[in-house]
């Protein structure tokens, strides 16, 4: 097949021909959206050929592959990273100008796609254009939901959810798979015959749900490979009722089509009720289910019926335990379908799967209801109970008579799959996200399962993609860094502590400083265009932006921000470098007290505005729906990178890194791997505050923590809470804010108050920024810091980690192009 050229005259003739046969139009007369889609149409041609030949490759070399299962990937708009990716910014930049059009504008018309939530999805993202960078064999698999999380609206100072219908015009990027097409079955009885000498179980009276593949390239940069992300479409295997529906029964007539759709309709749906919950079970379930019999039918095309040796040629890595169920699932694929004995079924699916922990919160240690997993995944619980008889035989026979210790292990007790203990009990490999976070898996989240299989256990820090985070949404930085130390940093990350004696040169930090400045000023706009809000580029840009949850304490900023509001009214003679303070976060939209968190935000933004001394020092600002694009603008902007959550509670952060690696300075906890970024910078280049992760562990242990003894002797957050109540916060609604008030001094329903510590950290906390404050007034110094930053974030590339996986857990291969 000949090969279509990518130069500049291709390009604009792709981009006038598609607007022609698409649409009938000239450039002239096309809308922006019908432009978008030519150009990104254009973008793809130039993938698929390469795509055709990556997986011709894969084929005849017979490699390894890894499925990486997640049911989020949060990847941000796809188009200006292609064509990054396909090393072609130059020609399409050009190209679009000679059409009279600016490569702006045509970039702002892609959708988000509303695949994921936060730094789980994110990570996902970085580590599928990591993969396909090293050449590395993958496929991402998740659901293809048609409706994002939701669209965030702050109203009146409250957070309000939009849908999210981020599929509206199509998706440019994917392409159906419509022969890998496949059934899910739901529900049913199982019921146990005898062929040929042998027992079998087969699953009657089930309903099915057809699941169809969705597939989005993904290029690796300057490279021949592209791998995908596999997205499952729920789709009802019943056609419209006609007869109902002629009947006048419309409702009936499509409700069981319906019901089968929203399977992929909605990214987490609200579970806190039984329905919710059950929606969430058929979604991870579904998802997987699919996965593992794509593997399979692949794995057989490729090397015939002996599966015997699927450890061999493929790992499937579930990110987080909602892909747990491909552990029994691939277990009843093996047993019920490929007729495989118990024993060899479990030693392959025991050196097939891998699994990441992503957190130590207990909520989020996710746990199904017996009765619904019973009730929807009937062969399923069969297999899980089988499952959960064995390993506490073996753990009997480890510590015997030790009937708690061994029921906090199982996989069914107390009513529940508990789905962190399968995956630990079933996967060959188990890791956390960074140094502190594997350690206390091994210490605390799963001790008594290191004691029994020590060997599975590692620890592998997150990264993120700076092709993302530093060449696509830093170019000023990113020409900078080129004429400084040359190219070689774009493949080879590690090599921008190269930067490091630059922290030294005068006219390097000048220029490093100016590029800042252009980046507050895009950031500034992007706010007054978006929100009408108007920020001054002037005043230091310090931000917390990240999920809405009280252990990543926005709480603790919000009150600090409370107490310098203070200083300032109470003290004629007090003086701040202006600063702004913007937060970008989501509260998930069952989470009340997430959410009152965001209405203090608001009502001190408002506060702040109308006290005409102290807004000309501190203004508050909350960037309403937080997404990859706006974080694109927002953290190159970055001057103060706040990472406050309590000491244990992040796994790793992601975060932490992209504002490091723009040249913003953390404050933060150590925690996550807020740890191994003060050792890459040293602590002279960090603000490190708040309790160390043991001495919050045995806080929770003694359980003896008094935060009101802090509320009657600390008398600026006493009259920082009180103002929370007395109405001078919320002068409309003086007892809106009680519960959150009440969370920091009494806790819930007899637990300690403050659980994260908000109170216990704010001492050091605030000493912390009188530092950061003064150092700031500092330029030389300041700017060495920010410069240092950036040159030792490289070692936080995803480049890294997937490396790092690879060498450790999956063993794959590189292909050769």
């Amino acid at each position: 097949m000949p090969t279509t050229k990518f130069d500049k005259e291709s390009i604009k003739n792709s981009i006038v021909g598609k607007i022609q046969r698409y649409n009938g139009l000239t450039i002239e007369e096309a809308t922006p959206q019908q432009i978008y889609r030519a150009v990104a149409f254009t973008v793809r041609d130039q993938i698929m050929q390469k795509y055709m030949k990556a997986r011709e490759e894969r084929k005849t070399s017979k490699k390894k592959r890894l499925y990486y299962l997640s049911v989020e990937f949060l990847m941000g708009r796809a188009m200006y990273c292609n064509m990054l990716n396909l090393v072609s910014t130059k020609e399409y930049t050009e190209a679009l100008q000679e059409l009279g059009i600016d490569i702006q504008d045509v970039l702002k018309e892609e959708p988000e796609p509303g695949l994921g939530n936060g730094g789980l999805g994110r990570l996902a993202a970085c580590f599928l254009d990591s993969l396909s960078s090293l050449n590395l064999p993958a496929m991402g698999c998740t659901i293809r939901y048609e409706y994002g999380l939701f669209r965030q609206k702050i109203v009146d100072g409250q957070q309000v959810e939009l849908p999210d219908s981020w599929l509206e015009n199509g998706n440019a990027w994917e392409a159906p798979v419509m022969q890998d097409t496949c059934e899910i079955h739901f529900g049913g009885h199982v019921e146990e015959i005898e062929l040929n000498g042998h027992k079998k179980y087969v699953t009657k009276d089930y309903y099915t749900v057809e699941a169809v593949p969705y597939d989005m390239p993904i290029v690796g940069y300057d490279t021949g490979n592209v791998n995908a992300l596999r997205m499952w479409s729920a789709r009802s295997p019943k056609k419209l009722d006609l007869s109902s529906f002629g009947e006048g029964r419309f409702v009936q007539a499509s409700e069981e089509i319906e019901l089968a759709e929203a399977i992929s309709k909605v990214l987490y749906p609200e579970d806190k009720h039984y329905e919710g919950k059950m929606l969430r079970l058929k979604q991870h379930y579904f998802f997987t289910s699919a996965t593992l019999q794509y593997i399979i039918k692949d794995y057989k095309k490729t090397y015939g019926d002996d599966l015997s040796k699927l450890p061999e040629k493929v790992v499937i890595h579930i990110n987080d335990t909602h892909p747990g169920m491909a552990i029994p699932e691939l277990m009843r694929i093996l047993i019920d379908e490929e007729g495989m004995g118990w024993d060899e079924a479990s030693s392959i699916v025991q050196r097939t799967i891998a699994y990441t922990n992503h957190t130590i919160m207990a909520e989020a240690l996710e746990r199904w209801p017996v009765n619904m997993v019973q009730q929807l995944l009937p062969r399923v619980y069969q297999i899980i109970c089988e499952m959960n008889r064995r390993l506490c035989e073996r753990l009997w026979n480890r510590f015997p008579g030790e009937w708690d210790r061994i029921a906090n292990m199982a996989i069914v007790s107390y009513d529940n799959v508990h789905m962190a203990n399968m995956c630990v009990a079933m996967s060959y490999s188990v890791n956390g996200v960074s140094k502190l976070h594997g350690e206390i898996l091994k210490e605390e989240t799963f001790h008594d399962f290191n004691l029994v299989m020590p060997e599975k256990f590692s620890a592998i820090t997150n990264g993120i993609t700076h092709r993302r985070w530093l060449i696509n949404c830093n170019p000023e930085l990113t020409d900078l860094i080129n004429e400084s130390i040359g190219t070689k940093w774009i493949k080879q990350p590690e090599e921008l502590s190269a930067l490091r004696s630059f922290a030294d040169d005068a006219a390097f930090r000048d220029r490093f400083a100016e590029i800042k400045e252009h980046n507050k000023a895009r950031l500034a706009k992007l706010l007054k265009d978006r929100q009408n809000v108007t920020v001054d580029p002037s005043f230091m840009f310090d931000v917390q932006a990240k999920r809405l949850h009280e252990y990543k304490r926005q709480m603790l900023n919000a009150l600090h921000i409370m107490v310098l509001y203070n200083r300032i009214v109470n003290d004629e003679s007090f003086t701040m470098q202006p600063r702004v303070f913007i937060f970008g976060a989501k509260a998930s939209p069952g989470y009340y007290r997430a959410k009152q968190i965001i209405r203090m935000i608001c009502a001190l933004s408002r506060m702040i505005e109308k006290h005409p001394r102290a807004r000309k020092m501190l203004q508050v600002v909350f960037l309403e729906n937080y997404d990859v694009s706006s974080a694109e603008v927002l953290i190159p902007a970055a001057e103060v990178s706040e990472q406050l959550s309590t000491a244990s509670k992040e796994a790793s952060g992601t975060g932490n890194m992209k504002f490091m690696m723009n040249g913003a300075v953390t404050i933060g906890t150590m925690d996550g791997a807020n740890v191994e970024i003060s050792e890459q910078v040293g602590m002279d280049n960090i603000y490190i505050f708040g309790m160390r992760a043991d001495t919050v562990r045995d806080m929770y242990r003694e359980n003896n923590y008094n935060p009101m003894s802090i509320f009657e002797t600390n008398q600026e957050i006493r009259l920082a809470m009180t103002q929370m109540i007395d109405g001078t916060l919320m002068p409309e609604a003086p007892s809106a804010l009680q519960d959150l008030y009440h969370s920091l001094l009494l806790g819930d329903w007899g637990s300690m108050g403050d659980n994260y510590f908000v109170l216990k950290d704010f001492g050091s906390y605030s000493m912390a920024q009188r530092r950061l404050e003064k150092d700031y007034g500092n330029r030389k110094k300041w700017l060495k810091m920010a410069v240092t930053n950036t040159a030792m974030s490289g070692i936080f590339s995803s480049d890294r980690t997937i490396r790092e996986y690879n060498d450790t857990i999956w063993h794959l291969e590189p292909m050769e192009f």
